[in-house]
């Protein structure tokens, strides 16, 4: 693994292992709690990992064992949301990350140890696959402290659990346990808390050795469908572009050989690019 791009002092870290990139949530000693330089780094993180090609999986995840996050860290509100223009700024810096991860073309994995609640839950909720620990606890109990969620947190977790269980989670503001994270959708896989890690870069490694242009457009194609766009002849006729790449030519002659394609090819074609921009 290669050493990370920042220093083990920034709030957030990203290291590279070949094709996967993997992002810490980095302040272990706050159970990875969030402050605006930590959101602002975040989204900047995603957003050029987003413009690199040769990423084809993304891994998401607190440093330490005890915490994916807690969410936003409180003794920062005093200086920095204390207020409403404070809030309106500080908001406009967690909009921007959450719709550049949101909103990136590679496949997200979040690898969550135990507490992902409030914000934490807001960014695991982004992820593509989130796989946790069974001693993992979730909820957003935000009520307590007066506040409510604006559009752009809430819009990603409603769009994973419905906009009933979203009310039940924040109405009641309960934490609730890795089961239930399960039964309600919160979560896409609960394993023994010793074996998350392994489980979730297992997760990022099979999505890495598929074909990277696919990977890509199906997240395009479902957040289309997701989004309710009304599908023009173009947008469809999209999904048999992959019959012109050689990520296709590569797995269909593997799979007649019957052998394992080593290297699916990301093509350079500048039409094939915008495709999945």
């Amino acid at each position: 693994m290669s050493a990370p791009s920042t220093t083990d002092s920034t709030p957030i870290l990203l290291q590279r292992d070949g094709d996967i990139a993997t992002v810490v949530l980095n302040r272990p000693d706050k159970l990875n709690a969030f402050t605006i330089d930590g959101w602002r780094l975040l989204g900047d993180i995603f957003l050029q990992l987003d413009r690199d090609d040769s990423v084809r999986c993304v891994l998401l995840r607190g440093a330490g064992e005890k915490a994916f996050s807690p969410g936003n860290d409180i003794s920062e509100f005093e200086t920095a949301r204390s207020n409403k223009r404070q809030a309106v700024e500080y908001g406009a810096v967690m909009r921007r990350t959450i719709e550049a991860i949101g909103g990136c073309r590679h496949p997200v994995v979040a690898q969550i140890h135990g507490i992902c609640v409030g914000g934490g839950l807001e960014i695991a909720s982004l992820a593509d696959l989130r796989i946790c620990g069974e001693s993992s606890r979730f909820g957003v109990p935000i009520k307590n402290l007066g506040l409510v969620m604006s559009y752009s947190e809430l819009a990603p977790l409603v769009r994973l659990v419905g906009p009933t269980t979203a009310l039940q989670v924040l109405l009641e503001g309960t934490i609730f346990d890795a089961a239930e994270a399960l039964r309600l959708g919160v979560v896409t896989r609960v394993v023994p808390d010793g074996q998350v890690a392994e489980q979730a870069q297992a997760a990022a490694r099979r999505i890495a050795d598929g074909a990277p242009l696919v990977a890509r457009w199906h997240k395009k194609f479902v957040r289309n469908l997701v989004q309710g766009k009304a599908l023009t002849d173009a947008d469809r006729d999209e999904a048999f572009d992959c019959f012109d790449t050689e990520d296709f030519r590569t797995g269909y002659r593997a799979f007649l050989a019957k052998a394992k394609p080593l290297s699916l090819i990301h093509i350079s074609e500048p039409t094939r690019q915008e495709a999945i921009s």
